[in-house]
């Protein structure tokens, strides 16, 4: 017995529409990517309001920090460092090419800052720098499948 395959119906139009590509459940990760970028931008941006207004808070040692900044000019970089990547990460749950670019370009500035504020804060700043990583992996690797 023969098996009989229907074929479907030929379209009067040449033009075939392409698949649109389904997300997949690295999907997530950049979700993850986004609330991260908007927590750790608002982190940073309290971090840099303590910076601006209470100079005395953080302790250093007697080397300072990786670069001589005081703590009023770093706190202003951590505070306009944390107000974008807020709004990048906005960006970046709406599935919008420019956030995604923006976020990536966002954490590695904010890991280039924690990393010469390490002396100042250690721990934080290494969670922080951590964190980044894991933002600029999910955006770079899978951020399109994010797109509507």
């Amino acid at each position: 017995m023969s098996e009989t395959r229907q074929r479907p119906p030929a379209s009067d139009s040449p033009y075939v529409p392409a698949r649109q590509p389904q997300p997949t459940a690295w999907a997530g990760l950049v979700v993850f990517g986004g609330v991260m970028l908007m927590m750790l931008g608002g982190f940073q941006a309290i971090e840099g309001l303590v910076g601006i207004f209470r100079d005395d808070y953080y302790l250093v040692a007697p080397s300072g920090l990786l670069l001589t900044m005081d703590f009023t000019a770093w706190g202003w970089t951590h505070l306009v460092l944390g107000l974008i990547a807020v709004g990048t990460g906005i960006g970046v749950l709406l599935g919008q090419t420019w956030a995604r670019v923006t976020g990536i370009i966002i954490a590695v500035f904010s890991a280039l800052a924690n990393l010469a504020f390490l002396p100042a804060y250690p721990i934080w700043a290494t969670i922080v720098i951590a964190l980044d990583v894991l933002v600029i992996y999910a955006l770079a690797v899978h951020g399109r499948e994010v797109r509507y």
